[in-house]
């Protein structure tokens, strides 16, 4: 099996790069850095992978901390890797393209590439350098990761973010950073944008989502950035409440509104006492829907332990969206037979599902 270890394991680019080793089966190990780094548990870890990721850093912090704990970061993993009997043949730096700017982070980053770089070439194996934009993705941690994060908190709260500085952005989803740390070949590119015209794409989506409507999700970066925005809002929104009209013919509610993009949608039928999903999703998004019946869907995020549970039902309609990087499933929790509506923002593609077996 493949066996990638990383530093920053618990953090954003961590965290989206465990996912992407999940989706490849690949088995993901945590070194740890900083006052918790320890050689003999770093030096096991390194030792016998296929690959080594270095990506623990400091973004945001005083300038002694920013430059000294960039260093001390890499220094521990060079340490570790010169200690390893039998290194990976591959090394990579999660880099910035700030590195070398001139700003305390950007040459504490370019400082931090050669003391792991040197270390590669001690060893004789692969040294790789990745040099990333400014990243965005689901679970970015606000006034810390990205300015895309900060904006979705707080729209997500309700409130109306400022801009300060309206400078060009070169962004980043942190799944297609996986896959260049990876070495594979990532979904899309970066994208080129000013501040201001981030906040005012992300609040059209917050007001369009809010409604319980899809936005416009016809490129890849618009799918990203809802696909981002929406785990700030999961506790809040979910399930979605959609209005069932009934009278003596019977009843009809509204499943989706899509407001742009491809779009697939599927039905249905469950046995009582029978379960449908176990699996997540890097990109694709996933609405469920109970037309009649009753069930239970739970959801975990990947690498937790807890579980979220919605019991929905057909006569009091909620749509649920299923989370990137989340695994889900639905049961018929009910007596009769279970009939569900299901609608993805893509055309399902059997060489590229982007369904990964999970047991939530």
């Amino acid at each position: 099996m493949t066996r990638v270890v990383l530093t920053g394991a618990d953090g954003f680019l961590g965290w989206h790069t465990r996912v992407a080793l999940r989706a490849q089966s690949a088995h993901a190990g945590g070194i740890r850095v900083g006052a918790a780094f320890d050689l003999g548990s770093a030096t096991r870890s390194i030792d016998g992978s296929t690959r080594a990721i270095h990506i623990a850093g400091v973004n945001r912090a005083d300038d002694r901390d920013v430059h000294d704990g960039n260093i001390l970061f890499a220094r521990q993993f060079a340490q570790a890797l010169r200690a390893a009997e039998t290194p990976p043949p591959v090394v990579v730096f999660a880099n910035s393209t700030q590195a070398g700017n001139g700003s305390v982070y950007g040459e504490s980053k370019r400082r931090a590439g050669e003391i792991v770089a040197e270390a590669a070439s001690a060893v004789g194996v692969e040294y790789v350098d990745v040099e990333l934009p400014n990243l965005f993705g689901e679970h970015g941690r606000p006034f810390y990761n990205a300015v895309t994060s900060t904006f979705c908190h707080l729209l997500a709260k309700r409130e109306q973010p400022k801009v300060d500085n309206d400078k060009t952005l070169t962004l980043l989803h942190a799944q297609n950073a996986a896959d260049l740390l990876l070495g594979e070949t990532p979904a899309s590119a970066a994208v080129t944008e000013s501040v201001s015209g981030l906040l005012n794409r992300l609040s059209n989506i917050a007001k369009t989502y809010e409604r319980g409507e899809i936005p416009d999700v016809s490129s890849q970066f618009e799918r990203d950035l809802f696909n981002t925005y929406r785990s700030y809002v999961f506790d809040r929104t979910t399930p979605i409440q959609l209005t069932r009209h009934a009278d003596s013919r019977g009843s009809f509610f509204e499943i989706i509104r899509s407001h742009g993009g491809p779009g697939q949608s599927s039905f249905s039928t469950t046995a009582s006492g029978i379960s449908r999903g176990d699996h997540f999703h890097r990109r694709k998004i996933e609405r469920f829907t109970v037309l009649s019946g009753t069930a239970t869907i739970s959801l975990r995020k990947l690498f937790t332990d807890r579980v979220h549970d919605f019991v929905v039902t057909g006569d009091q309609p909620a749509a649920v969206d299923m989370p990137t990087g989340w695994s889900h499933k639905i049961k018929n929790t009910g007596t009769e037979t279970l009939y569900t509506s299901f609608w993805t923002d893509d055309l399902f593609d059997p060489n590229n599902p982007d369904t990964i077996s999970e047991v939530v």
